[in-house]
């Protein structure tokens, strides 16, 4: 089963929701937080990348910046721009992209859920990123940010969520760099929150869709303050980490494509020899090309786009692993043909999600940077929960999950 609760979040006065809210901390840099962030004070980039109040060049893991976080934290409810609400709560966040609309519901999910599989993950974490966002947590004693969850299809909720949705949201924005749209909704009932809580206690799994640091950080440093507190009963907060639940079908996952700097010293036809050991060569022209099934790939190259699809035999479609195409293509190309074997830290690789688009692909390949692009159809939602399912752990770099949640709508305090 699956335990979760509602809490009381930390939220922005509706008249400053969008002054307060941002990106996520880790899909921009330091220097894009500087501008984003610009002379608004009230920006949550002073909290989750407070490296911006320190001179350009100051690391985000200097001592100092996880203090000026927690500084910078207590200021905003100081000056009222982060405000607790005086109940618990549960909340939904809806997101709108390219006129799909999918809704979350904000939950405290339980420490000890993640510590035993029953929050299931995908991909591998490292120690280092867990790290630092554990100090983050430590030091605000708050989830700043939420985790993106997935959750099997639950049509009792669906209906609750979209009785909800036909009302007034408390926040309605349009976000400026993504142009999404983003919704948000408090429920009180407790009637409905009751219906909440007892729903995913019949759902035998959650499943981490995006954001496998900051679960893996938020949990680590809950179960810490378990092992700190000579009095825990087991009911405290620090027992709760927030994250996001989406039903599973309603989630976009979007192609992770890849561009490398060299054909590992062989000729354009060379390689396309070796290519065709294991795929279906097909010269598509100099109008992109994008894959349109599985085992289906597109390759950019010498400035035109061909197909390759996998031949029978070079996959398996009975293991979860083997037959994903970010598989096929890591195993058969990169690594088999280019000699680039370890995507996490090779520097001939570089991988860009699909928002923005084959074109980025074919501007990087066409400016010289890149020497070829490598576009894969996206993975399914499915087969991330049939992954997690059997306990094992996806290929790096095998989804982008789109749109990323705002930050600083609700916040999650520790106590």
């Amino acid at each position: 089963m699956a335990i979760i609760k509602p809490f009381k979040g930390i939220r922005p006065p509706k008249e400053l929701v969008e002054q307060v809210e941002s990106r996520p901390y880790d899909v921009l840099d330091s220097e894009e937080a500087r501008a984003e962030a610009g002379d608004n004070e009230k920006s949550l980039y002073h909290i989750i990348k407070p490296e911006i109040d320190f001179p350009v060049g100051t690391s985000e893991y200097d001592p100092r910046v996880y203090e000026k976080a927690a500084e910078n934290f207590q200021k905003f409810q100081d000056k009222g721009w982060l405000v607790q609400d005086s109940c618990d709560h549960y909340y939904i966040y809806a997101q709108t992209m390219n006129g799909k609309t999918q809704y979350g519901l904000v939950v405290g999910a339980y420490v000890d859920d993640y510590m035993k599989g029953n929050i299931k993950k995908h991909e591998l974490t490292r120690r280092d990123k867990e790290e630092d966002r554990m100090k983050h947590v430590r030091v605000n004693n708050a989830n700043i940010e939420p985790v993106f969850f997935a959750y099997p299809d639950n049509a009792v909720l669906d209906q609750l969520i979209k009785r909800y949705a036909a009302t007034e949201p408390e926040y309605d924005f349009i976000a400026p760099i993504d142009g999404f749209r983003h919704q948000f909704w408090i429920i009180s009932d407790e009637a409905d929150m009751k219906v909440i809580t007892d729903e995913f206690a019949k759902m035998p799994s959650l499943y981490i869709a995006d954001g496998h640091h900051r679960s893996a950080a938020a949990a680590l440093v809950g179960a810490e303050k378990q092992k700190q507190n000579p009095n825990h009963h087991g009911t405290e907060e620090y027992n709760y980490f927030m994250a996001v639940c989406f039903q599973a079908s309603q989630l976009t996952i979007l192609d992770y494509n890849r561009v490398v700097k060299d054909l590992n010293g062989m000729s354009s036809e060379e390689f396309f020899a070796a290519l065709q050991v294991n795929f279906i060569v097909e010269d598509k022209g100099t109008d992109i090309y994008k894959p349109s099934k599985l085992h289906e790939f597109s390759l950019y190259l010498d400035q035109h786009w061909y197909s390759l699809i996998a031949k029978d035999g070079t996959y398996d479609n009975t293991d979860p692993i083997g037959v994903l195409d970010v598989d096929i293509s890591s195993r058969l190309i990169l690594d088999e043909i280019l000699n680039i074997g370890d995507l996490r830290s090779s520097k001939r690789i570089d991988f860009v999600g699909g928002l923005r688009g084959l074109g980025e692909l074919k501007r990087r390949v066409d400016s010289g940077e890149m020497r070829a692009a490598l576009a894969l159809y996206p993975v399914t939602m499915q087969q991330i929960m049939d992954i997690a399912d059997s306990g094992k752990i996806m290929p790096p770099k095998a989804t982008w999950f789109e749109p990323k949640l705002r930050s600083g709508l609700v916040i999650h305090k520790l106590d």
